[in-house]
């Protein structure tokens, strides 16, 4: 267990696979705590016992890293969503900080203070406004036990950039993810170029999260990868996509799915499409490896079991699970015990179960945010 009080960097320096966490902000809408489309994460204060049995979920599944629940938690966004009148940003960074070291403090792992995207930014681009909320929010990490903060969820890298250069003046390794397409950021920069501005502005980590499915976005940390070789920069790779299936998606990704946010069931990954993901970010050198939304606690299980080898030791949440469905064994039907084995999982085509259900949908072409 030593190992597991060291922190982000020597994990990775080592060449350890460090699996992080799941989404929050929609497996808590499924369960009645979230606001959709507001995505707002005041329920870390409202309703701490659903945070916390989250994280504890994603820990016992295998996840070496707790992000605090703080998504979309700058004064901008949460008086945009009228959805919060008597809480402040600082208390919902408060408590979210809290809840993640109670429960990463279980079971040895380390506490990620993450910011996101601004509608300041959109609005005036005014990048010592911008800043100044970026601090705001730092600030109230640096009061609590964190271990390393994350620049996550944005479109464009202009606005990463920014907070990335504003967190690296907490002396805290810096880990920075864009929700961006192979194609690039929304003013079209490329993930090469994307990946020299982020470690140039300072990040120890780069990559990519949410907005598009786990392969797609093996794709874009690959061309961030070789924009970060042929500038000479180095930076460890860092991926936590999409839990949906979305191969018809624009640069909008999949909130400009017609199954968005309330019909996406419909297109969830299973536990088989995670071992491959986990398998592909694993060889193409990206080592910190976990999901956005709609990664589900046996989705990062999924990660930990495949990964298995490579971290030396399976989950608790594995104990009673087997590897490749090793359990069903035990079944009493002939044809269920014949699915005990990798071949099967891995060569199935899961049905949609859905009659005259379409392959595929048209994205809205209104999925964009403003440049």
């Amino acid at each position: 267990m030593e190992s597991k009080k060291r922190g982000i960097l020597e994990r990775l320096d080592a060449g350890e696979v460090v699996v992080g966490d799941g989404g929050y902000v929609m497996q808590l809408e499924r369960r009645g705590y979230v606001k959709a489309g507001h995505w707002t994460p005041e329920s870390a204060v409202e309703h701490p016992e659903a945070v916390r049995q989250l994280h504890r979920e994603f820990l016992r599944a295998g996840a070496d890293v707790m992000q605090t629940f703080t998504f979309y938690c700058s004064e901008d966004k949460l008086e945009l969503s009228g959805n919060v009148k008597t809480i402040s940003g600082a208390q919902i960074n408060d408590a979210a900080c809290n809840l993640a070291r109670e429960v990463a403090d279980e079971g040895g792992a380390l506490v990620a203070g993450g910011v996101s995207q601004t509608p300041c930014y959109v609005l005036s681009h005014n990048e010592t406004e911008v800043k100044a909320i970026f601090k705001k929010q730092m600030d109230d990490f640096l009061k609590k036990d964190i271990d390393f903060l994350v620049v996550e969820y944005f479109e464009h890298v202009e606005e990463a950039v920014w907070a990335v250069e504003v967190l690296k003046t907490s002396g805290k390794t810096v880990a920075a993810t864009l929700c961006i397409a192979p194609q690039g950021d929304m003013h079209g920069v490329p993930p090469g170029e994307c990946a020299v501005r982020l470690v140039r502005a300072g990040a120890d980590i780069v990559g990519i999260n949410c907005h598009l499915d786990p392969l797609t976005c093996v794709q874009t940390v690959k061309l961030m990868k070789e924009g970060l070789e042929k500038a000479g920069l180095k930076a460890h790779l860092m991926i936590q996509p999409l839990g949906f299936h979305t191969p018809e998606c624009n640069l909008g990704g999949y909130v400009s799915l017609p199954e968005f946010p309330f019909a996406l069931e419909t297109r969830a990954m299973t536990r088989w499409d995670i071992h491959k993901y986990a398998r592909e970010a694993y060889n193409a050198g990206i080592r910190y490896i976990g999901g956005c939304c709609g990664f589900e606690p046996y989705h990062i299980r999924a990660i930990a079991e495949e990964l298995a080898a490579e971290r030396g030791f399976l989950p608790p949440a594995s104990e009673k699970h087997g590897l490749w469905g090793a359990a069903l064994e035990m079944h009493t039907k002939p044809w269920v015990r014949a699915r005990a084995r990798r071949e099967y999982w891995e060569n199935l085509l899961p049905a949609s179960g859905r009659p005259k259900c379409p392959s595929m949908a048209t994205p809205a072409n209104d999925g964009l945010t403003e440049k």
